[in-house]
């Protein structure tokens, strides 16, 4: 299938798939909508006084996380900037089942865009590191990278927060049914959370099924809503 670096609005790339047109990222900015889905509404959320009143939680020592479809390695490497930026423990999970390439990984413009100094150093070490692994990436972040399939993942009570990030329902529709989100659901320690880009109404009912509690939340540039579920 052919594949395109391409510019977002935001000034950040993103991988195009024009037989699927579909991409990585939103075109409507890469950067943008990482941030406002998985660090506002995830991260952020997750650590927060609300989320801890709300959830009657404790604060957690260290936040492990799972990531579908690690693809680019950008939702992890805004990750670990917040790790290091918020002294935060993070142990990251990215799950991939068709890693990217190295020579488009090299195209990719985030550790410009971010504009810190070590960005390029560590982006290019999380790309590095072997699969099937734990590597410390630096101080307070982990990453573990899994080659595998979605649908083989069987892990139990194991992860606090979710970044769902597969390809759309319109061109993957099996990667947002019931069967997968009870595997998210099963992953997920008690009052773990889930946060999505997506927002279609089957999507949130196959939540809802498996025992979600769902909300619709404000979408990134581009996008009405989002979808954030807790166990």
């Amino acid at each position: 299938m052919e594949r395109k670096v391409v510019i977002t609005a935001d000034g950040s790339s993103t991988i195009h798939l024009p037989e699927w047109d579909e991409q990585y990222h939103s075109k409507h900015g890469a950067i943008q909508e990482a941030y406002h889905v998985f660090i506002k509404h995830g991260l952020h959320y997750y650590c927060s006084p609300e989320c801890h009143l709300e959830r009657s939680r404790e604060v957690d020592h260290e936040i492990k996380i799972l990531e579908i479809g690690f693809g680019t390695g950008l939702n992890a490497f805004i990750t670990l900037l917040e790790a290091e930026k918020s002294k935060i423990k993070i142990d990251y999970v990215g799950v991939e089942g068709y890693p990217v390439a190295m020579n488009e990984i090299k195209q990719l413009n985030y550790p410009t865009q971010l504009k810190v100094e070590t960005n390029e150093a560590l982006f290019k070490t999380m790309h590095e590191v072997s699969w099937e692994a734990q590597h410390t990436i630096s101080n307070n972040f982990s990453l573990t990278k899994q080659n595998r399939f979605f649908s083989e993942i069987a892990d139990e009570e194991l992860y606090n927060l979710i970044y769902f990030d597969a390809f759309g329902a319109r061109v993957q529709p099996e990667l947002w049914t019931e069967t997968i989100f009870q595997k998210m659901y099963d992953a997920l320690k008690e009052n773990g959370v889930l946060v999505t880009y997506a927002a279609k109404g089957s999507v949130r009912r196959a939540m809802q099924a498996v025992g979600f509690l769902v909300e619709k939340l404000p979408g990134p540039p581009g996008k009405r809503e989002m979808l954030r579920a807790t166990k």
